[in-house]
């Protein structure tokens, strides 16, 4: 069964260029790109895709604002961010407006493509890059939760945590650990 993904983005060659090269792969259907919020919730009307690829910074309605209206409106779209920012804010709010996924545009098409998997099957993709970023701020958060780490997390989690910021995969650490995607993602 095919994924069927939305583009969003405000560069046209960009989206166009993308793709061109989702095309190419047979478990991946583009049913159209929008150039801003407005239009990509106009086209997940008509598209009903399963992935949207979002970028961030957009006129009009931006990329967290139109996630936040995609997760409202239509629970079951997963949303992969797709954006320069590799900047704490931006990240933090892709995250609470409800997005499964965060990629910087200068991923390798491979990442993309496993992103868009992951998403689809109701698991969540980070870039390797940003990985490290958010497991240092639900750190500081347990820190500053008052009780030490260790009270809080089980020996799975801290191992899967540890795995994440050494950059692996959910499917990584689930073949490590031979458990399931689904088990990890759980004490992720």
């Amino acid at each position: 069964m095919k994924t069927k993904v939305l583009l969003v983005d405000n560069h046209t060659m960009f989206s166009e260029g993308v793709r061109t090269i989702l095309e190419r792969y047979r478990d991946v259907e583009v049913t159209g790109t929008a150039e801003n919020g407005f239009a990509a919730l106009q086209s997940i009307q008509k598209s009903a895709p399963d992935v949207v690829v979002m970028d961030i910074a957009m006129p009009g309605l931006n990329g967290i604002d139109t996630t936040r209206k995609i997760m409202r409106r239509y629970p079951g779209i997963k949303v992969i961010a797709l954006s320069v920012h590799a900047e704490r804010p931006f990240v933090q709010e892709m995250l609470k407006a409800g997005a499964s996924g965060y990629l910087l545009k200068d991923s390798a098409v491979s990442e993309l493509i496993g992103a868009i998997r992951e998403v689809a099957e109701d698991g969540m993709y980070l870039s390797p890059k940003l990985q490290g970023l958010v497991v240092r701020d639900y750190v500081n958060k347990l820190h500053a939760g008052g009780s030490p780490i260790y009270t809080r997390l089980t020996t799975r989690e801290r191992e899967i945590l540890q795995m994440l910021t050494e950059g692996q995969t959910t499917k990584e650490i689930a073949s490590v650990l031979h458990s399931c995607r689904k088990t990890v993602e759980s004490h992720r």
